[in-house]
């Protein structure tokens, strides 16, 4: 039978955790420590070996050492540059005013659409959200929110067949996505490859505007994985100082861009 893509996600991803733990990586070994077979590993390197993540040799492969970008979008907001969360904060206000009373909404499982919840007042709304920490995080009455479900992905995200299930079955009014990284030649990326199909899902399911959440720091910044092309998407809600041909691309390519002063809000 074939393979879900989340599976083939979750297989991938295991292996670039084996990739970053071991100088080197041997094939027929691999296949039997993930259950799989030699020509699965080879073509999952050969995956990699496109994204420029690993280099092959006989029988083997090694990570290209600093290509793998860390998982910077994980909601730790504590442990956030002050700056960032300052931007985060702005965004995440600005974007709650763009949600009407009745939406249903999606939400990814970056720290800065977690903060949406600190803005919707007094509106009836929504969330169907991959974000495991919404589960604890306090919010406006009117609010309902419904997890994916799913695999618990790095404590805070959910992923997998059973989240994508969940998607496929609700019709979103807009969506909100944060990401790791955002550029027209790339555009939307992550670290984490296992949410590359929820993100993916999520604009797909959505029959109204597409709004991505990102810190200027984001805007230009590419990471390994891709969860859509920058057509996917309609506008783009960043800070001043975001890089001004980053910026200026996204508009030449019909992409909205809402540069807000952070110290306002």
């Amino acid at each position: 039978m074939k393979n879900s893509k989340s599976v083939i996600l979750k297989r991938q991803q295991e292996l670039l955790s084996l990739l970053k733990s071991r100088e080197n990586i041997d094939v027929v070994e691999l296949a039997k420590e993930l259950s799989v077979s030699p020509t699965t590993i080879r073509r999952d390197l050969n995956v990699f070996e496109e994204q420029h993540l690993v280099s092959r040799f006989h029988g083997g492969a090694k990570l290209i050492k600093d290509t793998l970008l860390l998982d910077e979008d994980a909601p730790s907001i504590v442990s956030a540059p002050l700056v960032d969360g300052e931007q985060k904060h702005a965004i995440a206000r600005y974007a709650a005013t763009l949600i009407d009373d009745g939406d249903t909404i999606f939400m990814n499982s970056s720290s800065t659409t977690l903060l949406l919840l600190d803005y919707i007042r007094n509106k009836r709304v929504i969330i169907v959200t991959s974000c495991g920490d919404c589960l604890n995080y306090p919010h406006d009455d009117k609010v309902s929110i419904i997890l994916t479900g799913g695999e618990i992905h790095r404590r805070h995200s959910l992923v997998g067949d059973f989240a994508l299930n969940t998607l496929s079955k609700i019709m979103a009014d807009k969506t909100f996505l944060g990401v790791g990284g955002l550029s027209v030649r790339c555009g939307l990326t992550t670290s984490v490859l296992a949410e590359t199909a929820v993100n993916e899902m999520m604009l797909r399911r959505c029959n109204g505007k597409k709004y991505v959440l990102a810190a200027t720091r984001k805007i230009g910044l590419e990471h390994n994985f891709l969860s859509a092309a920058i057509d996917r998407i309609d506008t783009v809600i960043t800070c001043k100082g975001a890089r001004k041909d980053e910026v200026d691309n996204l508009r030449s390519n019909g992409i909205s861009v809402v540069e807000l002063d952070s110290n306002v809000f």
